[in-house]
C-alpha cells in the first residue's frame, strides 16, 4: 500500500490501491485503508482511522479519530472469508466507533454484510457487530453496543453504555434509556429501561417525526391495553383488542405486526413505568 499523490490525502496516510477516492475526499494522518474500499463524495475521515474492505461509504460521511470500520467479525466461527460493510450517506462517526463485517452466508445466519443507513450519529466508543442492519437517522451514545444480527428501526435512540442482545430487534422511534440492556426485542415507539423493562413511550420522538396527535393517542391506548388492563391480558388477546379497538392507524399496525413476528418476545413493565395518559409529559 502507498500514499497517493492526492491533495487532500494526508501523506502520512497509507492507501491501497485498490481503493475507490474522490478527489474530494479528505482523509487525515496516520488513516490506513485497507484493501476495496469505496468513499462517496464528501467524506472526510480523520486522524489514525483504519478503514477495511470490501467496504462501501456513501456521500458525505464523517469519520473520527480511531473509529475500526470493516474490522473482522468477532465470532469464533469466522476463518477469514470474504465478508462486506456497506454503509449509506451522511452518518457522523465519532471516535474511536467501531463497525464488523458479516459472518459468510452459510455460515449459519451469516448474511456477508452489516449495513448503515443515512444520517445516522454514533458517538464516541459505539459498537455495531457483524451483520446487523441499522436504519435511517439512528442514534447510538457514547459506548452503545449492538451484538451481532441485532436489527435497529429508523430514528431509534440507543443511550450511552447501554447494550442490545444479539439477534434482538429494536423498533422505528423506540428508545433504550442509558445502562441499560435488552435480551428482547424492543417495539416501536416503546422506552426501555434497566434490563428488559418497558419505562413508558417516546411520545417526544413520534411528535417529531411528524406522527399526528390522533395517532400517538392510539398507541398510549395500545400501551395500555397490553400493560395496565387488570387482571393482564395474555398478549395474543391484547394484540386482537388493540386491532379491534384503534387498529385502523398505520402506527398500531406497525406495532401489532412487530410484536407478532418477534422470535424474541417482548418486555414486560418496569414497576415505575408510566401508564402513558399524559400527553407529551410521558414521553422519554
Amino acid at each position: 500500500m502507498t500514499s497517493p499523490a492526492l491533495p487532500h490525502v494526508h501523506p502520512t496516510a497509507i492507501v491501497s490501491p485498490e481503493a475507490n477516492l474522490l478527489p474530494d475526499v479528505k482523509i487525515g494522518p496516520y488513516t490506513i485503508i485497507e484493501g476495496p474500499v469505496t468513499l462517496g463524495p464528501g467524506c472526510v475521515i480523520g486522524p489514525h482511522v483504519q478503514l477495511i474492505g470490501p467496504l462501501t461509504m456513501g456521500a458525505n460521511n464523517e469519520v473520527g479519530a480511531g473509529s475500526v470500520l470493516g474490522g473482522a467479525p468477532q465470532h469464533l466461527g469466522y476463518k477469514g472469508e470474504v465478508t462486506a460493510v456497506e454503509i449509506g450517506s451522511g452518518n457522523i462517526f465519532r471516535e474511536h466507533v467501531t463497525i464488523h463485517r458479516g459472518m459468510p452466508v452459510g455460515a449459519g445466519p451469516g448474511t456477508g454484510v452489516t449495513r448503515i443507513g443515512d444520517r445516522g450519529f454514533f458517538m464516541a466508543g459505539a459498537h455495531i457487530a457483524h451483520d446487523c442492519v441499522v436504519g435511517n437517522d439512528v442514534i447510538l451514545a457514547n459506548a452503545a453496543l449492538l451484538g451481532g444480527h441485532v436489527t435497529v428501526g429508523d430514528r431509534a435512540f440507543i443511550s450511552g453504555n447501554s447494550a442490545v442482545h444479539q439477534f434482538c430487534r429494536v423498533g422505528r422511534l423506540a428508545f433504550l434509556s442509558g445502562a441499560s440492556g435488552s435480551s428482547k426485542d424492543i417495539p416501536p415507539f416503546w422506552v426501555m429501561q434497566d434490563v428488559n423493562y418497558v419505562r413508558g413511550l417516546n411520545l417526544i420522538g413520534m411528535r417529531r417525526a411528524g406522527i399526528p396527535p390522533a395517532e400517538r393517542t392510539a398507541i398510549r391506548k395500545a400501551y395500555r391495553i397490553i400493560y395496565m388492563t387488570r387482571p393482564a391480558l395474555p398478549l395474543s388477546a391484547a394484540l386482537a383488542r388493540i386491532e379491534a379497538e384503534v387498529g385502523e392507524f398505520p402506527a398500531v399496525q406497525e406495532l401489532v405486526e412487530f410484536i407478532r413476528t418477534s422470535k424474541r418476545g417482548i418486555c414486560g413493565a418496569h414497576r415505575l413505568a408510566s401508564d402513558a395518559s399524559d400527553d407529551e409529559s410521558a414521553a422519554a
